[in-house]
């Protein structure tokens, strides 16, 4: 067993880990039209939770059922009801049945909510997200009444998830969703309270932590999920990144994430958005090259003495290791291979070097068409093609408690829009 990726890990609050493996944040695309968690999600939390990880984090709770990130995420936007209740419930035994800690991802999409789901979403203002294909519709400025209800609906979903027996949150201000529209100076064109100097533009993050906090109590987790950087020119840059991390350490936060893009350029991704990505001003460290964002996170615990998890190209145990032990990430997250190798941490806790790649990642562009990769708009679909296929690999577990890795992006991504038809159709009919 390795003692780096093994060690328990206390937080602030008084709450501990039992390792340093985290299975990230993923979109499920599994609860009903109502937002409901279903025996799918049951399924698929199960799974992971005999996987070894000491903490699982949810895919997106949306805050707005009229501001999904995608179809078939779990909605809570007001006090459950009892049915709400009882599944949420059915979901955080089934997700912590090993020990281990089960926090839910809270998340509001703003612009990046679907025209399927709503053609003008409300947003800080009304710039549209500059991708092709019409997904995004035109958004609408929001009122300062309706900022300040989101900021209520925060609290509200994490006091739900804490009676249901979750045991943590994380408010999700990264990846371009609402609170990071917030952040960025590129989105957030406002004059008022919520706009301008980069106080202004954090004060709903900030807002929404409070919130949580007094919703759940000082003992229970609170993280956030932040960009290191947007990689956009005129976005949310690291200086940036940098200051509000300090914020949210005087706010009492117990964890924070490190990540980085959005939808424009999706860095989360590992991949290179329509335009070129805007350099960021920090130090490459001599870590071993795999992971995405570790070295923002190097020079971010210069600043900070939170834990600090890091998620997003991880493959190798060294690397993992080396990211702990230089004291640049408390905690590895991992993502894409736990969508067919459920168990990853466990493996790695005994003796896995490495953690399998796979053929969906190169299919759209094998090495004999590279030359299309240089297509920008090509590649960008090709990396949404790609992501459908990693949710097909969830749904299918879900579904079966098996994975399917020999099904192709193609058949993946038809199968995933053809279930978000019908879980839209079915919704609009309730």
């Amino acid at each position: 067993m390795t003692d780096t990726l093994a060690q328990p890990l206390s937080l602030p609050c008084g709450a501990q880990l039992g390792n340093r493996l985290v299975k990230a944040a993923m979109t499920e695309g599994l609860a009903d039209p109502g937002g409901v968690p279903t025996a799918e999600l049951e399924t698929l939390y199960g799974l992971w939770s005999d996987g070894g990880a000491g903490l699982l984090l949810s895919g997106n709770i949306l805050i707005d059922g009229d501001h999904l990130e995608r179809p078939g995420n779990v909605i809570i936007d007001r006090e459950p009801n009892e049915e709400m209740h009882t599944a949420l419930s059915r979901w955080a035994t089934a997700a912590t049945r090993n020990g281990n800690h089960f926090w839910a991802q809270i998340s509001h999409a703003g612009r990046q909510t679907q025209t399927n789901i709503n053609p003008h979403p409300k947003a800080p203002s009304p710039v549209k997200i500059n991708l092709p294909g019409g997904q995004f519709g035109e958004p609408v400025a929001l009122s300062i009444p309706e900022i300040e209800d989101i900021v209520k609906r925060f609290g509200v979903c994490a006091a739900a998830v804490k009676a249901a027996g979750f045991t943590g949150v994380q408010v999700h201000a990264a990846h371009g969703y609402l609170l990071s529209q917030f952040l960025s100076p590129r989105s957030n064109l406002r004059t008022d309270k919520y706009g301008g100097e980069l106080a202004n533009r954090a004060r709903v993050l900030m807002d929404a932590v409070k919130t949580v906090r007094d919703a759940v109590g000082p003992d229970f987790p609170v993280s956030v999920k932040l960009n290191s950087a947007d990689f956009q020119k005129g976005g949310f840059a690291f200086e940036d990144s940098l200051q509000v991390a300090q914020w949210l350490e005087s706010a009492g936060i117990d964890m924070l994430e490190i990540s980085g893009g959005t939808y424009e350029q999706p860095k989360l991704l590992g991949a290179q958005g329509l335009e070129e990505e805007e350099p960021q001003h920090v130090a490459k460290s001599t870590l071993l090259r795999e992971a995405y964002f570790v070295d923002f996170a190097l020079a971010m615990q210069k600043k900070v003495s939170i834990p600090l998890m890091v998620t997003g190209g991880f493959r190798r145990r060294d690397v993992m290791e080396q990211a702990i032990s230089a004291g640049g990430a408390s905690l590895v997250g991992l993502g894409r291979p736990m969508c067919v190798m459920t168990d990853a941490p466990a493996r790695l806790l005994r003796d896995l070097k490495e953690l399998p790649r796979y053929e969906a990642e190169l299919a759209f562009f094998p090495p004999w068409l590279a030359f299309l990769n240089r297509i920008k708009a090509l590649r960008t679909m090709a990396t949404f093609g790609v992501q459908y296929w990693y949710y097909a690999q969830l749904d299918t577990l879900g579904h079966t408690g098996s994975a399917a890795p020999d099904m192709t992006p193609f058949a993946a991504t038809r199968k995933v829009m053809a279930q978000q038809k019908r879980w839209i159709a079915a919704r609009r009919q309730r």
